[in-house]
């Protein structure tokens, strides 16, 4: 049995939602970063938490990567183009976007308040818009690398919807149509009412 640690406001939807999609079962145990349970699994105290039987993960694109290889779905085979443009794509997801995110959180909230610098979100708002239109160049559609939906398409939702959130915004069309089109999917509808 799978069990995924972490509230369903962190990256640990991003496992809850591709278990969902995967079709397989899982506990969800609702833990803040840094709980006990939760610095016990993981010293950096960063969630989520994967367990599968007795082995832990961390990294949300880690476990979202191997579940997607264990499961044979959502990814393409390694060592083949296709999976490096993959790979390609998930590193420019949370390179670029992402992290520009998280940015933006640590200096609203994360860092003590004597470390945040809040100026530093306008410059952070531009290079968001930036890099979605980059991303936005390269959507093949419906999904980010064409007919099917792969692990980027679940971390760059998260992201775009995580974005809206933190009123960091921009002008892709193509890229918030496919965030409401993802919001849609059932998979995606089951996880948030977890």
């Amino acid at each position: 049995m799978y069990e995924v640690i972490g509230s369903t406001t962190s990256r640990a939807f991003r496992v809850m939602w591709m278990l969902e999609e995967l079709g397989q079962d899982y506990v969800h145990t609702a833990e803040k970063p840094r709980s006990e349970l939760v610095t016990a699994l993981n010293p950096s105290g960063k969630v989520p938490v994967f367990k599968d039987g007795d082995d832990v993960l961390t990294d949300s694109t880690a476990i979202i990567s191997y579940l997607a290889d264990k499961h044979g779905t959502m990814t393409h085979p390694c060592g083949t183009i296709a999976r490096a443009r993959q790979e390609g794509l998930i590193h420019q997801i949370l390179d670029e976007i992402d992290a520009v995110l998280w940015t933006g959180a640590r200096h609203s909230f994360i860092l003590p308040e004597d470390k945040r610098v809040p100026e530093v979100k306008e410059s952070l708002r531009w290079e968001f818009a930036r890099n979605v239109k980059r991303m936005a160049d390269r959507f093949e559609g419906p999904f980010l690398m064409g007919d099917e939906i792969t692990v980027p398409d679940i971390i760059l939702t998260h992201c775009l919807n995580w974005a809206f959130s933190a009123k960091f915004l921009h002008e892709e069309q193509v890229l918030t149509d496919y965030a409401k089109r993802m919001r849609g999917r059932e998979a995606f509808k089951r996880a948030v009412a977890r």
